[in-house]
């Protein structure tokens, strides 16, 4: 069990307050949005793979078929590295308390795409009023673009199968071609880059786990980081200016430039559009993402050194 320990010590520290705290005020993750959301993922799934893994130590621990299995292939030598015959007696608790957790996540994973799948169909269902009626003879696919007749300037993507742009008349009629342009290329990548995955995993972990910080700020930076991520691409296709001016042209009835919290982040994206920050040289970005990338590998190594020392 001392492994288990060990893996969930790896659990405390990463989810605990200073970690995900000193990577939310790093001044670099608003010049790299896409490495910052990667770094981010990595620390998810790192806190995941070591509470997994010490529910799979902590129930061979406690129960022998599931020692059996779990060691089957492997020679008794390995078995006997882990010590998991003289289970102590808070092992079972353990072991139960990190079975419910697995459960528990499991459970909001379900839930957070069963509902966004719910209010996909209902927004569907509402389009199919909004939009209008097609010629006899015609077919029924609207295709990649929905265009609604509405005066209100909105413009957005609808994750499914298919995905569908929406854009309104009232945006077509503000935006300048290579606004458009711009919009359009900002929703595509949220497309591109399965955005929507992200916000559905860290909406859950923080709606199942609110007292983990690491799980309340992974979902605070997504939201934000996703939106930053989309921006770049944009800005890089049609340019700075003509992003940051169609986003205060969709956003402009909305406040786009208020101070109030629901609008701050969109007035942070037009100072960012204004003014852009310059990114990180090629050598930091691909230094981060591999320094990133072997933050998982950390609860494996954990998990398997006991055995390949006893290999060895």
């Amino acid at each position: 069990m001392t492994v288990c320990l060990l893996l969930l010590s790896v659990v405390a520290f990463t989810a605990a307050v200073p970690a995900p705290r000193a990577l939310t005020r790093a001044a670099w993750t608003e010049r790299e949005p896409v490495v910052a959301l990667w770094v981010w993922q990595c620390l998810v799934a790192a806190v995941l793979l070591c509470c997994l893994a010490a529910l799979v130590l902590g129930a061979a621990a406690v129960f022998h078929t599931v020692r059996d299995q779990v060691f089957a292939p492997a020679p008794p030598a390995v078995a006997a590295a882990y010590d998991l015959s003289a289970a102590p007696p808070w092992a079972a608790a353990l072991t139960l308390l990190l079975a419910c957790g697995a459960g528990w996540t499991t459970a909001m994973l379900a839930r957070e795409l069963v509902e966004a799948r719910r209010r996909r169909g209902v927004t569907r269902a509402h389009l199919r009023e909004r939009a209008p009626d097609l010629p006899a003879g015609l077919p029924a696919a609207r295709g990649p673009v929905l265009v609604l007749e509405d005066e209100y300037p909105d413009a957005w993507w609808m994750p499914g199968h298919p995905s569908q742009l929406v854009v309104t008349t009232g945006a077509l009629h503000r935006l300048t071609d290579h606004q458009l342009d711009a919009v359009l290329t900002h929703e595509r990548d949220h497309a591109r880059a399965h955005h929507d995955w992200l916000l559905h995993l860290s909406g859950a972990l923080a709606t199942g786990f609110p007292r983990v910080p690491l799980f309340a700020h992974f979902r605070d930076q997504t939201h934000r980081l996703v939106e930053l991520a989309a921006d770049d691409a944009a800005s890089r296709r049609c340019g700075h200016l003509t992003t940051a001016l169609a986003l205060i042209e969709l956003n402009q009835h909305r406040g786009v430039l208020s101070c109030a919290s629901s609008q701050r982040l969109l007035g942070e994206r037009v100072d960012r559009l204004l003014q852009p920050p310059p990114r990180l040289g090629r050598r930091d970005r691909a230094l981060t993402t591999t320094v990133a990338a072997l933050v998982p590998l950390i609860p494996l190594l954990i998990t398997f050194a006991p055995g390949l020392t006893a290999l060895s």
